[in-house]
């Protein structure tokens, strides 16, 4: 019974009884209306075939009198479904017909009865039977009263049919409904009952359970859809936020420890210059902790979309154009050569401080992690449409990155240089991969020369959507 008042709270429910109600009401008011209006109609036609009885009857009296008119009537009155013909005295007595009797007062009326009457009818068997009739009802000149009615079985029984129809039809009605609604009831029910039950799990820190989706695309499924998209975000964004802890505590903790040692070896310096250079070594170390905060707080504002709002018409090839001769300088310093290819006239939907800083990464890798690699030759910059988008990649010919870290290097501070030899964060990649999520882009690492173990570099690509063209 509990789980029957459950059942009845629900919306769907409710509104499918709602339903049902209103239709149940508009069949059963266009049954009884359409019942009405049939009665009616037949009703019309009996008066016209009594009126018709009555002329003719009215002309047997005025052509041959009363013997024509007794001849008349009998005959009519032994036809099979004869109407009601009596002729009754002035005080009403009936003296001859094919009725037994009919209801008191009839005959105190002329023309046509203000409502039906009940009157008797023999049957072949002699047993008498009460019937409803309308009549219409005319005195001759010598008194005598003459009235010729019709059955109202044929409409009455019409009546009943109609009705006992829409009752059947009314009770298949309501007991399929009861069975649907139940039915659908019950299993809206338990699809809540798994999504409670999921719910319970993920507010008791599981964040990888994920809602039940049946397949069947309702409402219940998008539903479902949404908050397990939801969820994966947020699941997401929790292990970035355990990943970044952990990774603070290790990676920030030598820096930090480096500039205390140095700020306590400065108050031990007497000699001027000498302090000097230790506080300038103590602020080149502030500032590369500010930058890799700084770096953190962008990821964390990509990530969460707070920037989504600035999206606007950006010409990529202009960014990329400006990016390579920025860095052009740098890669000669380093020994190498900067090149690019851009085709003309590219534009994205996006944020062009975010995609200039992703591409400032990307060259800023590529020059570091080529310069100390004999033979590296140069860093290419390509931007080009492809079939599934716009891709600007970055290629470099240093040592590359194996196929089994390049999920490592996305994440924040993994860094391949294990002895941390060469300035960084290890945060580069990750914004670039956030970069490109908000664009609802995509970020692929591949060999550049597959073929030299040694110089295999790596290709990093930038794919934005072919629609945000």
């Amino acid at each position: 019974m509990s789980r029957f008042r459950v059942l009845f709270k629900s919306t769907a429910v409710r509104l499918s009884a709602l339903y049902i109600l209103l239709f149940a009401i508009c069949a059963a008011t266009l049954v009884f209306y359409v019942t009405a209006m049939s009665e009616r109609l037949l009703t019309g036609q009996i008066r016209d075939a009594v009126r018709q009885e009555v002329e003719q009857v009215q002309r047997a009296y005025d052509t041959g009198g009363m013997n024509l008119l007794l001849r008349t009537m009998e005959r009519r009155a032994r036809q099979p479904g004869a109407n009601l013909y009596i002729i009754a005295g002035p005080s009403g007595d009936i003296l001859a017909g094919n009725v037994a009797s009919v209801q008191p007062g009839v005959f105190e009326e002329i023309g046509w009865t203000s409502a039906p009457f009940a009157y008797q009818r023999y049957t072949d068997s002699g047993v008498v039977r009460r019937h409803r009739a309308i009549a219409n009802i005319f005195v001759l000149d010598n008194g005598l009263r003459i009235l010729i009615g019709r059955d109202l079985g044929d409409p009455e029984r019409f009546r009943l049919l109609v009705r006992q129809a829409l009752m059947v039809a009314l009770a298949i009605m309501g007991l399929g409904a009861i069975i649907i609604w139940f039915a659908i009831g019950r299993n809206a029910l338990k699809r809540i009952d798994r999504m409670s039950d999921a719910s319970k799990k993920i507010m008791a820190g599981d964040l990888s359970q994920r809602l039940p989706v049946g397949g069947s695309g309702d409402e219940f499924d998008r539903l479902s859809m949404s908050l397990n998209t939801m969820l994966e975000r947020i699941e997401k964004l929790d292990e970035g936020l355990r990943q970044v802890s952990d990774n603070i505590a290790h990676d920030l903790k030598t820096p930090l420890t480096r500039l205390r040692n140095k700020a306590a070896d400065a108050l031990d310096i007497s000699d001027g210059e000498t302090r000097r250079t230790a506080l300038e070594g103590i602020i080149s170390e502030s500032d590369q902790l500010i930058r890799t905060f700084n770096a953190l707080l962008m990821i964390s504002r990509v990530e969460a979309g707070s920037v989504a709002a600035e999206m606007t018409p950006v010409e990529l090839s202009a960014i990329v154009s400006d990016s390579a001769e920025l860095y052009e300088p740098a890669a000669e310093e380093a020994g190498l050569g900067l090149s690019s290819s851009i085709e003309p006239d590219v534009e994205v939907q996006g944020n062009r401080e975010l995609i200039g800083q992703a591409i400032f990464n990307l060259l800023d890798n590529a020059i570091k992690y080529s310069s100390d690699t004999e033979g590296a030759g140069k860093v290419s910059l390509k931007l080009s449409r492809r079939p599934d988008g716009i891709c600007l990649s970055v290629a470099d010919h240093g040592p590359g990155v194996p196929a089994d870290r390049r999920d490592d290097v996305v994440k924040r501070f993994v860094r391949l240089d294990e002895s941390r030899s060469k300035p960084g964060t290890g945060l580069g990649l990750s914004l670039v991969e956030a970069v490109m999520e908000l664009h609802n882009g995509r970020l692929e690492l591949s060999d550049t020369d597959p073929d030299k173990p040694e110089q295999r570099g790596l290709t990093v690509s930038m794919i934005f959507p072919a629609k945000a063209a």
